[in-house]
């Protein structure tokens, strides 16, 4: 409890900073990530992300993403195929509305090491279903994780992360948004960790912050 308390001080903190010096309003992500081996190559991935206009209790969207995934080589260069269900309620006229989208994606993860850096590239192309619209999108993540007070990630380490991921429609306009994010982690044990970051997501009309918290599930199903 005291290393969450640490870590959600710390980055409520910089994000008031933030917020403040860009005067946008602050939302928050609340975010459970499992990524769970079912066989010596298969992997099911499941997620939930509680977002908010702001710090609690105002739903911006509620994303609920699952696939099954395939490692090409062990424990790296994972496909995946995946399905996402996405209900927002975003503010037309100062009035709160509901969107229901229904999303397929795949896409491929792999990762690098050099020294204590630990980088990742994730390339996800999506189908997204709307109510009124179908549309296409890719997206590219380039992450990094740096273990701080110990050279790799092992149990009770802090470690630093960082990412950016930019979102490209395959129709006009092209340019849909920009993410840039940054945090301070925490390995609970092997198979689990948690991170508090902050976020910038930047728009063609709107700049806007979010404080995220995440907790990260990598327990395997199989016996082995």
């Amino acid at each position: 409890m005291k290393i969450l308390k640490t870590l959600a001080l710390s980055i409520f903190s910089l994000a008031a900073t933030f917020s403040y010096a860009q005067k946008n309003d602050l939302g928050a992500w609340y975010m459970y990530f499992g990524n769970n081996k079912i066989s010596k190559k298969l992997n099911f991935h499941n997620e939930i992300q509680y977002r908010n206009f702001d710090m609690g209790g105002d739903l911006e969207q509620l994303l609920i993403r699952t696939g099954i995934g395939y490692d090409l080589t062990e424990n790296n260069n994972n496909i995946l195929l995946g399905y996402g269900f996405i209900l927002s309620q975003p503010y037309i006229n100062g009035e709160k509305t509901e969107n229901i989208e229904h999303r397929i994606f795949q896409q491929y993860i792999t990762k690098q090491k050099f020294g204590r850096f630990n980088l990742q590239h994730r390339y996800r192309l999506e189908e997204r279903f709307l109510q009124d619209d179908f549309r296409m999108r890719f997206r590219y993540l380039l992450g990094l994780n740096i273990p701080l007070n110990n050279k790799e990630m092992l149990p009770k380490t802090f470690y630093g992360s960082v990412y950016n991921e930019i979102f490209l429609h395959l129709n006009s306009p092209t340019f849909d948004r920009n993410r840039v994010y940054g945090a301070l982690g925490y390995v609970i044990n092997k198979n689990m960790r948690v991170e508090a970051g902050y976020m910038n997501q930047i728009q063609e009309n709107r700049n806007r912050g979010q404080v995220q918290i995440g907790f990260y599930n990598n327990i395997s199903f199989t016996k082995n």
